[in-house]
């Protein structure tokens, strides 16, 4: 089961780095978009005015079930950039769970609005996150680390249990949901796409000997996995990791 052709994409996070980027690649795609936003001002001109675009101004915290139902309907994609703002008050403040409540709510209103259709969901993550499913091995010293983070940095756990909450809950051929997890390393601007290289776990140290990855690659990332059927069965329900390879260009 499964839609062949992706028709809307349901995005939150659109007015981040990255979420900027990847709701351009939809949009070049002619995929529609429904973007939550807080403010439709955050957005370059040229994607708040596309005709392709729909706005929906709010904070997705403050949303009713029934306007999350709403936003999501009619959607059979859903992508998250969503991430924390990096200043004290977001990273200690609340909601301290964003992420995990947000694809909670969304993938809970996908799956009562589905009548035999299936609803992709890519989330953007962090190599800092293991993938459980493949018990995934990390030196003594990096546990420690992520030990810590999980104590100090409450956007740590966040992403942890948002990811833990797609591969728990909809796990295997969930007649509903499916999804994808991207963990890039260590977050860089660049203004192109460039060549990058996908693995199922980490090749180096999150922690200790990190890799860069361009947020315009993560966004590119995301638009294939939901334009291109077979790339999206080559990795639906895992968490691929992805990094730039440098020195070379792809076509956008």
């Amino acid at each position: 089961m499964g839609n062949p052709i992706m028709n809307k994409v349901l995005l939150v996070g659109a007015t981040g780095a990255t979420g900027q980027h990847l709701m351009r690649q939809l949009l070049n795609r002619e995929i529609k978009v429904r973007a939550i936003v807080r403010d439709r001002q955050r957005l370059p001109e040229d994607l708040r005015d596309h005709p392709l675009a729909e706005l929906i101004e709010a904070s997705v915290t403050d949303m009713s079930d029934a306007d999350v139902s709403s936003a999501v309907s009619g959607c059979d994609g859903i992508a998250s950039c969503l991430g924390h703002t990096l200043s004290f008050k977001g990273i200690y403040g609340h909601p301290r769970r964003l992420v995990t409540d947000t694809i909670q709510r969304l993938c809970s209103a996908a799956t009562q609005n589905s009548l035999g259709t299936l609803t992709k969901c890519v989330l953007m993550n962090t190599t800092g996150n293991r993938n459980r499913d493949l018990k995934e091995e990390i030196s003594f010293a990096q546990k420690c680390v992520i030990g810590l983070l999980r104590l100090l940095l409450p956007p740590h756990v966040d992403n942890e249990e948002a990811a833990d909450h797609l591969r728990t809950q909809y796990a295997g051929d969930h007649p509903s949901i499916q999804w994808v997890v991207v963990r890039p390393d260590g977050l860089v601007d660049h203004e192109e796409v460039s060549v990058y290289e996908t693995y199922p776990s980490p090749i180096r140290s999150a922690i200790f000997d990190a890799g860069k990855t361009s947020r315009i690659n993560v966004a590119h990332f995301m638009a294939q996995l939901l334009t291109d059927e077979p790339l999206w069965q080559q990795w639906q329900g895992q968490m691929p990791v992805i990094y730039n390879r440098e020195d070379q260009q792809a076509e956008t």
